[in-house]
């Protein structure tokens, strides 16, 4: 177990952190690394008001650490897998709209199948530090920059670029992406990383196009995005699945069809040295197995 602590000490960076993702006391996690360091006879770790710094020492004992804790943890998978049911909690962080538009919807569904399995989601647009922050696994889209992370491919979606009745009957319905540079109001997505506006992006045949337009306003937070185009602010240009329900009920139109940006990869990431237990496991193949509908 105290090997185990100090691991997560380090994974979290904080004492504090890493006491409340194992459940722990802060004092008894703190008990058990000092107990660790004494029997090893070395400083792993140095700690101040603020921060906690990883020695020399700690760094290797670390990279050992957690190849050792990897095997203990497959040796116990596999003997126990066949025998017991998954349990216990699953730290999921996801996007606003591909939770309450994609993935909320199916629990119930994963829910009937792994009923001992209990979820916490963390619904953000904002990406957390899911080492720091003990999360299990996220799903994020686009390319994954983050080195630090091991990725697994679970679907793609089409895009929507689409306004309200009330504004296309103010401001007419585009023929062509450059109108929405020339005569027309757009509702800007803000990278959460940057602030900077994302651009619309077409594609028709060979020709590429990206558009910033004129914004009337800009948010960046996904289900804001498309309330905003609801209200009649601008187009915008959302994933297919986040307006599905809109456009039907015809509180939505889509406009240039004909011209689709490319498909969005989505992923369900978690950190290399994080174990997969037997609940992430079936909660990953789960995903892939049912996201490619749910984001169609």
């Amino acid at each position: 177990m105290a090997m185990r602590a100090f691991a997560r000490v380090v994974e979290a960076g904080t004492f504090t952190k890493a006491a409340d993702s194992l459940g722990l006391p802060n004092a008894t996690l703190t008990k058990l690394v000092q107990q660790l360091e004494a029997h090893l006879r070395v400083k792993l770790l140095t700690r101040t008001t603020r921060k906690v710094s990883v020695t020399a020492e700690g760094a290797a004992y670390y990279e050992k650490t957690t190849r050792l804790l990897k095997d203990l943890d497959d040796i116990d998978t596999s003997f126990t897998a066949a025998q017991v049911r998954p349990r216990g909690v699953l730290r999921v962080d996801i996007g606003s709209t591909t939770a309450s538009a994609a993935l909320i919807p199916a629990l119930p569904e994963f829910f009937a199948r792994y009923p001992d399995i209990r979820i916490d989601l963390g619904v953000s647009d904002r990406q957390v530090d899911m080492i720091g922050d003990s999360v299990d696994c996220a799903i994020r889209g686009g390319v994954i920059t983050d080195l630090g992370l091991v990725g697994r491919p679970i679907g793609t979606t089409s895009w929507v670029t689409c306004a309200s009745p009330a504004y296309l009957a103010q401001h007419g319905t585009p023929q062509h992406p450059d109108e929405l540079e020339r005569s027309h109001r757009t509702v800007n997505y803000l990278s959460a990383h940057s602030g900077r506006a994302i651009p619309l992006r077409f594609i028709l045949g060979e020709q590429r196009i990206e558009v910033t337009g004129t914004r009337s306003i800009g948010v960046n937070e996904s289900t804001a995005h498309v309330s905003a185009a609801l209200a009649g602010m601008g187009l915008i240009q959302t994933f297919s699945y986040a307006v599905r329900a809109h456009l039907a009920a015809g509180a939505l139109v889509a406009v240039l069809p004909d011209w689709q940006p490319a498909p969005y990869v989505f992923n369900v990431v978690y950190p290399p040295n994080r174990h997969l237990s037997q609940r992430l496991r079936v909660f990953i193949d789960w995903l892939a197995e049912r996201f490619p509908a749910l984001a169609a």
